[in-house]
């Protein structure tokens, strides 16, 4: 029999949390992909090497799909028709671990776990010996590997899309975040906090609420232009007819445009004393550890530097009862260092509270809206003027 051979031409959709499209979609154009921004992602026709580079290089997508299958079906038959016609063995080697994720919406075919049978059985036709698990969302996706191939199937008002996913485990899991501290910020989310506020590693970066070190790491790692995806493997890779070089030259090719070290200064501190020590060991982890200063202490002790420059941070959102008072203060209190120690620096700010963000007496432009961990939240720019700067107080 011959061996399966990679399709050359794929339409392929990078899945973003809500709000991110235009950062993500930026990204790709970067990489010379034709980028079409949707809900939830971004479009593109290419090749396996297009799905490949966008894999490593993406710093604000969560997963990397591609469409096999796209159909209308009111009944069983027809659905089990249709999954006939999909060439598995393109995408499935023989006695690999398979999981589909259903969702069926305002369809007559509403029972997910019936069609991911039915899936299964017309995969199990054409492909010897593989295995079919259950996929129950992203949590179980935290962990998983390239040694699993999930499936997306998505039936809306009758039309079943079918997607495969080249990522394996989510994106945001660079592999250098094992320590964290309260309310970690996911790696894509910290990307765009970066990407949102304009900052391209060419001017000094603060944040003073680092927590784990996740926005300082990521600018460290955008600074010295190390691929994101650098040190993890991707599901496409064990995909039939796929060249195993390929994902070897790409990561040999990002290897050789990196920096050696970051060319600005990156600081990142926190009063918690284990928040700066998981910090510290993550970057460690993430090789960036010389590239960055850090440093337990207060907002107040934020050392004055000259512009241009960022302070970008993820400041608590204030969503418990008992917490407006202390955050009025610290928001007040990020204000007035922007103005008096950071005079002429943008200042990016992840917030989930328009009452807040008033006390940092500051003109904030909206650059996004996106969620975190279920909370509403957008990120703020604006720049910190001081009294001199704005030609004196009124």
């Amino acid at each position: 029999m011959k061996s399966p051979t990679a399709p050359k031409r794929l339409d392929a959709f990078a899945v973003t949390a809500p709000g991110l499209e235009a950062l993500c979609a930026a990204e790709l154009r970067a990489l010379g992909l034709p980028a079409r921004a949707a809900d939830g992602g971004v479009s593109w026709t290419g090749d396996l090497q297009s799905v490949a580079r966008a894999n490593l290089w993406l710093r604000t997508a969560s997963r990397v799909i591609v469409r096999v299958a796209e159909f209308r079906a009111l009944a069983f038959y027809e659905l089990e028709m249709q999954a006939k016609r999909i060439p598995w063995e393109r995408f499935v080697r023989p006695n690999a671990l398979v999981e589909f994720r259903v969702t069926c919406r305002k369809s007559k075919l509403y029972h997910s776990d019936a069609v991911a049978q039915r899936f299964a059985e017309a995969l199990a036709k054409r492909v010897a010996g593989v295995t079919i698990g259950s996929a129950k969302g992203d949590v179980d996706e935290e962990t998983a590997g390239a040694d699993r191939q999930l499936f997306i199937v998505r039936f809306l008002h009758d039309e079943c899309t079918v997607s495969i996913d080249s990522s394996g485990a989510l994106l945001h899991l660079r592999g250098y975040r094992q320590a964290v501290a309260k309310a970690p910020l996911r790696e894509t989310l910290a990307a765009a906090i970066l990407l949102g506020a304009d900052w391209a590693g060419d001017v000094p970066l603060v944040d003073p609420m680092c927590g784990s070190g996740t926005i300082p790491i990521e600018a460290a790692r955008l600074a010295r232009r190390i691929a994101p995806g650098r040190d993890r493997d991707f599901a496409f890779t064990r995909w039939p007819g796929t060249d195993e070089a390929l994902l070897t030259s790409l990561v040999d090719d990002a290897r050789s445009r990196e920096l050696a070290s970051s060319p600005v200064a990156i600081a990142g501190s926190d009063r918690d004393k284990g928040a700066i020590a998981a910090a510290t060991a993550n970057a460690e982890r993430a090789g960036v550890a010389s590239d960055i200063e850090w440093c337990v202490q207060p907002i107040s002790a934020v050392t004055g530097r000259s512009g241009p420059g960022v302070l970008a941070s993820n400041p608590p959102y204030g969503v418990r009862i008992g917490d407006a008072d202390r955050l009025r203060n610290l928001y007040a209190q990020i204000g007035n260092v922007a103005r008096t120690k950071l005079d002429g620096w943008t200042v990016a700010l992840l917030t989930a509270d328009r009452q807040l963000e008033q006390q940092l007496r500051m003109e904030l432009h909206e650059r996004f809206r996106t969620k975190n961990g279920g909370i509403p939240v957008h990120l703020m720019v604006g720049t910190a003027l001081s009294d001199e700067s704005r030609g004196g107080a009124a």
